[in-house]
């Protein structure tokens, strides 16, 4: 196990959860998956803690009950190489979710992400302040971000 794992708190929804983000991230795993004891010592269905890998990034989940909820304090940043990329995962993490402003959005279990072009960095910090300007201007319109819109700006 790495040194520091996200410890993610679901509402009865933690496998849900995994099999959804292993689904969308090529790169991943599931790994345990624990199960509440059901009255003939066998598995009752519900599973109360589990783990998994996203691009070898490991995160473990709890069925906590509805106490606590996730908000923007805490994203996913995920690193785009390309439109394509960005296209993939805003589409995909989107569903029965809500696309915020500037790349971010909140997935349908409420863990909030940021689908960010690599070269975002870049534009945004150009010797040029007008051009970082007109990039930062485009980007605070914008919903998914679009990178040739960036780069026109």
């Amino acid at each position: 196990m790495q040194k520091i794992t996200p410890f993610l708190w679901f509402d009865g929804n933690a496998e849900e959860a995994i099999n959804f983000y292993t689904s969308v991230f090529k790169d991943s795993s599931v790994g345990h998956l624990n199960y509440l004891p059901g009255p003939d010592s066998g598995q009752n269905g519900k599973m109360m803690t589990g783990t998994f890998k996203l691009h070898g990034q490991e995160f473990m989940v709890l069925n906590g009950g509805p106490h606590f909820k996730f908000n923007e304090a805490v994203s996913f940043f995920v690193n785009c190489e390309n439109q394509q990329e960005v296209d993939y995962y805003w589409d995909k993490l989107t569903e029965g979710g809500t696309p915020s402003q500037c790349g971010w959005l909140k997935d349908k279990f409420g863990l909030w992400w940021q689908i960010i072009p690599s070269c975002l960095g870049a534009l945004l910090s150009q010797e040029d302040p007008e051009k970082s300007k007109r990039a930062m201007n485009a980007m605070l319109k914008m919903k998914k971000l679009i990178i040739e819109d960036l780069k026109n700006a």
